[in-house]
């Protein structure tokens, strides 16, 4: 099984690669850190991370001669499981209004808008309570009152409420995990989530789409 952690200079490759080949092992996963769109089209799994603004992400993303069409012909067109963490799932709505109205990739409708917290520090910062809302192969064994760990300004409005699977509270629900057919994002790093995160990675590895 080939993962594909896309490299396009706005993630924290390490300590990802590292927690996915860690549960990757057993499954024999080759994990491949990559800003090769041909390397994106022939894996099994794809990992799309994202730190820092939505604008400069994007940006970065498209600077790769061929990713985003790459990324597109796998994901959606090819069916392969995906994940994207933190600004990585934040590109997948329809637009981000960090600084200014940037496009996302439109794979689930929803837009990224600032998080309103009055009274609250932001960015949210820190291990924080999930709640899960809806059974996802990804989540399983995970269940409402895990800790993960989030640093985020902006948040993940979802269109549809039936791709919010899983929230956190800061001054009000906070969007931890989206999801639908083969697509799934999460908010927080499960890379850096301990026990928890490291169960998503495995159960996104073993995820029949």
């Amino acid at each position: 099984m080939r993962v594909a952690l896309v490299d396009y200079d706005s993630g924290n490759l390490h300590s990802a690669e590292k927690a996915v080949q860690l549960m990757g092992r057993d499954a024999g996963a080759e994990v491949i850190v990559t800003a090769d769109p041909d390397v994106v089209r022939r894996a099994d799994r794809i990992i799309l991370p994202g730190d820092g603004a939505f604008p400069a992400c994007r940006a970065a993303l498209d600077a790769v001669p061929g990713m985003v069409d790459a990324l597109r012909e796998r994901v959606i067109a090819g069916g392969v499981p995906f994940m994207g963490i933190c600004v990585g799932m934040q590109m997948l709505a329809d637009v981000g209004h960090e600084y200014r109205e940037t496009p996302g990739l439109g794979w689930i409708g929803g837009e990224i808008t600032a998080i309103d917290t009055p009274g609250l520090k932001v960015p949210h910062m820190g291990w924080n309570d999930l709640t899960v809302l809806h059974p996802h192969p990804v989540l399983e064994g995970i269940t409402t009152g895990d800790h993960a760990y989030f640093v985020h300004s902006w948040q993940f409005k979802v269109a549809n409420t039936a791709h919010l699977l899983a929230t956190a509270h800061y001054g009000g629900a906070v969007t931890a995990v989206v999801g639908r057919d083969n697509i799934v994002g999460t908010q927080f790093h499960p890379e850096k989530s301990q026990t928890v995160g490291l169960r998503i990675i495995a159960n996104f590895l073993r995820w029949q789409v």
